[in-house]
Parts: structure tokens; C-alpha cells; sequence
């Protein structure tokens, strides 16, 4: 099924609206989501990237140079980090993911971004028996780790966070996004970006580590969902597509929501990406705990501060904002997604300075970093800010001198 774009979206039902409260109340209190009866599920067509192709509010020639760059269709800027050097690394970091993603051109399911991984192992007929649904979590994590994964949870499937429809790119019009019956839980995984490349934004050499770690992802979802398949369970590999993953992430365990838009994980701060896969496979729930990452952004403007385009909000946490690229009925803090993706546009590349001036984008293998996470997630919170300020911000390192490492 597919409608045009402009065509309204079917509401949601005040039967869908007591099934969620019964559902997902008592854990979105414990998780600290604040969700209002004017929340309803995100349309993809409405995502920043997809409005770049057909909303003339946001297509421009500096979007369509931002997406051409990637096949160094057009020239390298002026500056550090922004030679045809940086660019050419920067793309040969997500050549395989873009073989992945091409693969649907001809049905309109660009694989891994507007729809989701199309399987290339069918479920096998028989199942494997899963007497105890706890071991095979660990070990289905064990398999995640093995191909790749930093960072693995697994939660229960919760609509609310699907996209309403995914894009039919061919046309660039909304198609049905039903995922196969049997469906019941999420595997999140988190792939950890290098953190020398991260500390070189903003430039497109910089842009190799979100690269990198999509390859790496699309590989990853692929053969892990493919192992479950072969168990004989469903299963549906994910990257960008198919369901927001920072809701997602959270109730797998895996970080908090930060003012960056961003999850905080404690072993990587927000230096990660997220993949999943939407499986039948018998599994338990992680149930995630208060980090304290989240009350410290509360008093913390560090990325906002260093924003260039002044994008991101310095006050507390709203529901929803006018921009059609913003999820309403969700209390949280939200990027203005027009202004952040126009800077992408002219730099022609991803900008993530706010990944890096995060306090909590450190490598943790210092008895230092180890400190201050211990303070900064607990009591020491104000000790631990008056730690990082004396600090100072933390220096971009020069494109040049990564390039001039041995």
C-alpha cells in the first residue's frame, strides 16, 4: 500500500491510545518518558535526509551538493579536513553500506535508510527448541559481539516508535512499513565510532567515522539476522529504517537521552551508532536503570554552546516543536533539524561537533575519565562540571596531525 506524500496519515485511535498506556505506561514512568495524548508515530517522508528531495523548503543546490559529494560530485572545499584526501576516505567508509542500500533501488526500498534489509536466507522450516529464554539472550549477544557489536540489548517491540510509513524512493511517496507477523522483541546494538576521526569535526575526514561504522553495521544486522534465521525464527535487519532507535536504545539499556540528541552510553558517550534487528527469536528484556548522564545535560549547554548554527536548545526538555521533522507528543529536548541539516549542506559533509564537545565523549581508559563518569553520574555531578569547566573545552585535533600519525 502507498499514498502520496501530502496525504494526511490515518490518526491514531483513542483504542491504540489505552492499548499503549496498558502496554507501556508503568516502563515509560520508569524510563522518564513524558508522552501527551497529541502524540502520534513519525512519518518517515517527514525525516530531514528524505525532505532534502522533495520539500522545496529544505532542497537546495547546497543539499544537492551535500548528497553528491558522496560520489565526489563536486568540488572539495577549501580548508583542512576538506581535501579530495578527506573526501575519498570519507566515501570509501561507506561504500559498503551504500552497496547494501542500492540494492532496492528498482522497488523503492532503499535498504537500511527508507526501508529495511531485505533478508537473503529464508527462516528455515524447522526451529531450533529454546528451553530457557535467558541463556539464549546471553548467547544471541555473545554472536552480536562476535561479528562486531560493541554494545547489545534487547527489548520488547512497541509500535509507538515505528514509522507510520516508510518512503517509496522511486517516487518518493509513503508505502506501508508492516514488519512480518510473529515479530516480538528488538535487538539494539551500538557500534562505537573511532574516536581520533570523531575528534576532527567538523570535516569530511571526520565524516569516515559515521561511515565506517554504518559498513560495519550493515554487515553486522545482516549476518547476525541471518544466524536467527537459520534457527528458524524471524528475523528483520535494521539500521535507519523502520523505527526510531533512540527510544529504542534506551529501553534496551543501553544509554539515556542527552541534550544532543543523542543516546549517552557509559562506555562511549555519544560516540556510537546504533543498529537492530526485529526478531521472534525467544528472548528476556533488558530493563535499563537511571545512568545519571541525562541530569547532567540538564545543567550542561556545552553542545548547544558549540553548535555553530545554533540549532540545538539551551533550556530544559518541551513537547515537540513546529518543524514536521520533529516526533510530537514527546516531552524532550529537540534540535531545530532545518538549521543543523543547512549547515551539513554547506560544509557538504556530517556535522557532529556536538558529539564531541560532549563531557562524556572519552575513551574511559584513564583512572581520570573512569573519576569523573563516577562523579558526574552521582553525587559528584557539580564537582564533576567544575572539573570538566576548569578543563576548558577540548581542542579539535587538526585534520593534518591525524593524518600525520604513524
Amino acid at each position: 500500500m502507498s499514498w502520496p506524500r501530502n496525504t494526511p496519515e490515518p490518526e491514531v485511535t483513542p483504542e491504540q491510545r489505552v492499548e499503549w498506556q496498558q502496554r507501556f505506561g508503568e516502563s515509560d514512568r520508569a524510563l522518564g518518558f513524558e508522552i501527551s495524548k497529541d502524540f502520534k508515530p513519525f512519518a518517515q517522508i517527514n525525516d530531514m535526509f528524505t525532505r532534502a528531495f522533495w520539500d522545496p523548503a529544505i532542497k537546495s543546490a547546497d543539499s544537492d551538493g551535500f548528497f553528491a559529494s558522496y560520489r565526489m560530485g563536486s568540488e572539495p572545499r577549501r580548508g583542512q579536513g576538506f581535501s579530495q584526501k578527506d573526501f575519498a576516505l570519507r566515501n570509501a567508509s561507506w561504500v559498503i553500506s551504500d552497496i547494501i542500500s542500492n540494492r532496492g533501488n528498482d522497488t523503492g526500498m532503499r535498504e537500511g535508510f527508507q526501508s529495511w534489509i531485505a533478508e537473503d536466507t529464508p527462516v528455515a522450516p524447522t526451529q531450533v527448541e529454546v528451553p530457557d529464554a535467558a541463556a539464549q539472550t546471553a548467547e544471541i549477544k555473545r554472536i552480536a559481539k562476535m561479528f562486531g557489536a560493541d554494545l547489545v540489548g534487547v527489548t520488547e517491540v512497541d509500535e509507538r516508535w515505528h514509522y507510520s510509513s516508510r518512503v517509496d524512493t522511486r517516487d518518493l511517496t509513503q508505502a506501508d512499513n508492516t514488519l512480518p507477523a510473529g515479530i516480538t522483541h528488538v535487538i539494539v546494538m551500538a557500534h562505537a565510532m573511532d574516536f581520533d576521526l570523531v575528534e576532527t569535526y567538523p570535516s569530511a575526514l571526520a565524516g569516515a567515522s559515521t561511515g565506517r561504522e554504518y559498513s560495519h553495521e550493515a554487515a553486522i544486522v545482516i549476518q547476525v539476522a541471518t544466524y536467527i534465521r537459520n534457527l528458524g525464527y524471524q528475523a528483520v535487519a535494521s539500521m535507519n529504517d523502520t523505527a526510531l532507535v533512540i527510544p529504542y536504545a534506551i529501553k534496551a539499556g543501553l544509554g539515556e537521552y542527552g541534550r544532543n540528541q543523542m543516546v549517552l552510553t557509559p562506555e562511549f558517550g555519544p560516540r556510537v551508532r546504533f543498529s537492530k534487528i526485529f526478531t521472534s527469536l525467544p528472548l528476556v528484556n533488558d530493563q535499563p536503570k537511571p545512568l545519571g548522564m541525562t541530569t547532567y545535560c540538564h545543567s550542561c549547554t556545552k553542545c548547544a554552546d558549540a553548535c555553530p548554527p545554533k540549532a540545538l536548545p539551551k533550556g530544559p526538555p518541551e513537547y515537540g516543536a513546529d518543524s514536521p521533522s520533529t516526533i510530537k507528543g514527546v516531552k524532550k529536548w529537540s534540535a531545530n533539524c532545518e538549521k543543523c541539516f543547512g549547515y551539513w549542506a554547506k560544509l557538504k559533509t556530517d556535522c557532529a561537533i556536538c558529539m564531541r564537545v560532549c563531557p562524556f565523549n572519552r575513551t574511559y581508559d584513564s583512572w581520570s575519565d573512569r573519576v569523573w563518569r563516577k562523579l558526574a553520574t552521582g553525587r559528584g555531578r557539580k564537582l564533576a562540571q567544575w572539573w570538566e569547566n576548569r578543563n576548558g573545552s577540548r581542542e579539535r585535533l587538526k585534520p593534518a596531525d591525524w593524518w600525520a600519525k604513524p
